[in-house]
């Protein structure tokens, strides 16, 4: 893949979404190929075939705004019995009968009022496999226009959108670790000031959110 470091147009909000596009015609065994925690973790890979994972979703949303692309991100309720506080895409586990780009868009819609009817789905990233227990399916879709987002408190703090070329960039993704279980675990953290509030507040986006960011960023761009 080229270097595209430099390459406005990468990060488009057009050229984003021929890029997916792109990827996903030509390599989709590429974007298929799962994902997870344990790619900074390969010693806990092997436990992957020994555990039951619960089935989730989540919307990869990219927004445009002033011709460039904008991902949606969410910060987690603190009262929350799972991730409370963290940030995270908007998403959820799958209902029975549902498929992961409609588990996808009614967690979007529930917790932030997203349209289903305004996203267009360009594909689905190959399972993620989380720590905690989830194998999550990262669901690609772009929104038109503008519409307004209506938050449900009870789940979500706040909504906000982080440039694409931001999460991107490789120099912002940081890897550090913590003892859980009696064992060192790396996860990437990308911590985000987001101005777009007063004062600015820096949203930590780290664990899960974080690793399937740094995988998009690998299938797309190279990492």
């Amino acid at each position: 893949m080229r270097d595209t470091s430099f390459d406005r147009d990468a990060y488009s909000f057009e050229g984003f979404a021929k890029r997916v596009q792109e990827r996903f015609e030509s390599r989709a065994d590429v974007m298929a190929a799962i994902g997870g925690d344990h790619m900074l973790n390969p010693g806990s890979k092997p436990g992957l075939v020994q555990r039951s994972f619960r089935d989730a979703a989540v919307l990869i949303a990219a927004f445009e705004r002033d011709g460039d692309a904008h991902i949606l991100l969410t910060q987690r309720t603190d009262h929350l019995n799972s991730h409370s506080g963290q940030v995270a895409f908007p998403g959820g586990k799958i209902d029975d009968g549902e498929s992961a780009q409609q588990a996808a868009l009614r967690e979007a819609h529930e917790e932030v009022g997203l349209d289903p009817g305004s996203v267009e789905i360009l594909g689905t990233f190959g399972t993620y496999y989380s720590g905690s227990g989830y194998s999550i399916a990262p669901v690609v879709g772009l929104v038109s226009g503008s519409p307004e987002l209506n938050v449900n408190e009870d789940e979500v703090a706040a909504a906000f959108e982080v440039p694409l070329r931001w999460l991107m960039d490789q120099n912002r993704h940081t890897v550090e670790s913590r003892m859980w279980q009696d064992v060192e675990r790396f996860f990437y953290v990308m911590p985000y000031l987001d101005e777009a509030v007063a004062p600015p507040v820096e949203r930590r986006i780290w664990g899960v959110t974080a690793g399937m960011i740094r995988m998009m960023q690998e299938r797309l761009y190279g990492g």
